[in-house]
Order: C-alpha cells, then sequence, then structure tokens
C-alpha cells in the first residue's frame, strides 16, 4: 500500500453525521474482490439521480448537483471532512477501497467507527480523529475559503491549517509504523519472509512424515 508521511490537500467538506458503510459504497457493488475500480460508485446514491450498478459508465450518469463532490469548487479533493461516527454499519472493506480509489488520503471527523476505523488504516488512508468543537471550526473555515487545504503531518502527528494552527491527534505506535512505511499486513508478514522459509525447512526435516506424498500429488 501506499505510505502516507506528510499530505497536503485540498478539503471537501460533507457536513453529515453517522455515515454509514452502505452510504459510502452500496450493497450492488460488492460482488468484485478487487480492490481497484470502487472510486466511480463512492457514496453512490448521492452522487447521482439514477441507480448505479457495476460497470455503468458514470461520466453518463445524471449527477445529483447538490452533492457535495460533485461541486467543481472541490474538484481533487484528497481529504475529506466530516461528522462523528463516521463508517458505522456494515464491517465492508470495501468502503475503504472505494475512498481510496476515488483520492482521497485521509478523513478528519470527531469519531469513527471501530470496524472501519481499522479497514481503512490496512488500506493506507489515515483517520485524523479532532475534538468536535475544532472539526466545526474546520468546516466553517473550509465552506468560506476557497481553495481551503489543510497539511497533514503524520510523523508529528499534526493537522496545520492555512492560517499556521496547529492541531495535534493520536494514533497507535503500530499502525503509524504500518502506514509510514506503506505495510498491509501482507507487507507486514513478509518482513519476516527468510525466517518463515527457515522455519518450513527446519519443521520439514524434523517431521518428514508429515509430507509423504505431498510431491507425488503435486506432479499429478
Amino acid at each position: 500500500m501506499r505510505p502516507f508521511t506528510v499530505h497536503e490537500g485540498l478539503v471537501a467538506p460533507l457536513d453529515r453525521a453517522n455515515v454509514d458503510t452502505d452510504a459510502i459504497i452500496p450493497k450492488q457493488f460488492l460482488k468484485s474482490i478487487r480492490r481497484s475500480g470502487f472510486g466511480p460508485y463512492l457514496f453512490d446514491e448521492w452522487r447521482y439521480l439514477d441507480r448505479g450498478e457495476p460497470g455503468m459508465d458514470c461520466r453518463k450518469r445524471p449527477k445529483n448537483e447538490a452533492f457535495v463532490l460533485n461541486d467543481p469548487r472541490y474538484a481533487g479533493a484528497t481529504i475529506l471532512l466530516t461528522r462523528e461516527n463516521f463508517g458505522c454499519g456494515s464491517s465492508r472493506e470495501h468502503a475503504a477501497w472505494a475512498l481510496v480509489d476515488f483520492g482521497f488520503r485521509a478523513i478528519v471527523a470527531p469519531s469513527f467507527a471501530d470496524i472501519f476505523y481499522d479497514n481503512a488504516l490496512k488500506n493506507g488512508l489515515l483517520l485524523v480523529v479532532l475534538e468536535a468543537d475544532i472539526v466545526e471550526r474546520l468546516f466553517e473555515e473550509c465552506k468560506t475559503t476557497p481553495g481551503y487545504q489543510l497539511r497533514i503531518d503524520l510523523p508529528a502527528q499534526t493537522v496545520t491549517t492555512p492560517e499556521g494552527e496547529i492541531f495535534s491527534f493520536a494514533i497507535d505506535p503500530h499502525r503509524k509504523e504500518c502506514l509510514l512505511n506503506g505495510w498491509d499486513e501482507i507487507g507486514l508478514t513478509l518482513r519476516y519472509a527468510e525466517e518463515i522459509r527457515a522455519f518450513e525447512k527446519a519443521y520439514r526435516a524434523r517431521f518428514p512424515f508429515y509430507f509423504i506424498g505431498e510431491e507425488e500429488g503435486e506432479e499429478e
């Protein structure tokens, strides 16, 4: 997965609380287990006026011009600002895939649903928890300031506004290390590839009877 160190980007204000994963990526798009291709269907029922189905060309679909991600002011946004309990509902990892595929690198909110929080970090999407009053101030600034950007520094664990105001956020040290290095669960395991191979070799040598007939079966 893509490492996260310092990111400065345009902010899109999604002024809604309790956004559930079915709103983030509706159930009809869960047929695929690939991590890519979900971006066009992110917030599908809010972004478009028709019902979306897998394989549709979203460029030709009627858009809901009132929805924030269809506002030209927020085109190319890479930071999502939202309200409390973002990502509630079902545990679908596709929600994180859709946000990443759309282009978001971080989400700032007062709180997140626990399972979504885990899924997001495992996919390189940084979730920043700030106090509700701070998030409210960011919403006010974002809505009144064209091209509003935030700078998120993961090593320092800070969020900096265009005016230079700095807010700190907390993150688990292990999760932070994985994000900084771009380690998903597979990448984390592969750090120990040599040790794993050595263990497998020693295990085969110690218990060869477990593997009798294995080579013959492979040849078939």
